[in-house]
């Protein structure tokens, strides 16, 4: 580990939620992110770098060291499979819900339900709680086509307005979690790095809770 602190986090509402926060925690990228194409990104702090890359890759840099710390959401973190990470602090940002939805008249069942969603371990975990066999179909968008066209019978994707499933002809049907982003720790980094992770785990703290 190097004596620079990295921070992984990804484009998109994720990065423009946490940039206020990590700004009161005076770290602030010395380029404008929207107009630059780094993806490594210079900070305010000469002892701390911003790392940009896809959000589902946020939590395997921070658990193999290539990051030590990371902003990942919740939706991320249930379908990870490692579990070498810690996760001291929900950053309360980029909120939504994971739910299950389906048509507002389903179509009668035919046996197994099938599920359409990205979400494969935790629509399967969700299900296995019910004591229910589904059938999951692993889709990578678009989700609310799939009992649309037929291809499923429901779906288990993030809901923020719920507009696009009014819109196409969906209705909520169980949340199965909130979701948010939380701070994630690389385990030999907050041994390591312990005197400088945790005053801005603390500091970060501050700044959620007020």
């Amino acid at each position: 580990m190097s004596e620079i602190l990295t921070i992984a986090i990804s484009k998109g509402r994720i990065f423009d939620e946490a940039l206020p926060l990590l700004a009161r925690a005076d770290i602030v990228p010395v380029e404008d992110p929207s107009a630059s194409r780094k993806l490594i990104l210079e900070t305010s702090r000469p002892d701390v770098k911003l790392f940009i890359i896809r959000a589902a890759d946020v939590p395997t840099y921070v658990e193999h060291g290539a990051a030590d710390m990371g902003i990942a959401g919740k939706d991320v973190l249930l379908e990870y499979d490692g579990d070498d990470l810690y996760e001291p602090l929900d950053l309360g940002i980029a909120r939504c819900r994971m739910m299950l939805a389906g048509p507002a008249e389903p179509a009668p069942g035919n046996g197994r339900l099938r599920i359409a969603t990205k979400y494969v371990n935790t629509a399967r975990n969700y299900f296995a709680d019910k004591g229910l066999q589904v059938e999951i179909i692993k889709l990578y968008g678009s989700m609310e086509l799939a009992p649309v066209l037929g291809l499923a019978d429901q779906i288990v994707d993030l809901v923020d307005t719920g507009n696009t499933l009014k819109a196409n002809g969906l209705v909520p049907l169980e949340t199965i979690f909130d979701i948010s982003s939380r701070l994630v720790v690389n385990k030999a980094s907050m041994k390591m790095k312990l005197d400088r992770i945790r005053p801005l785990i603390s500091k970060l703290a501050e700044i959620v809770e007020a």
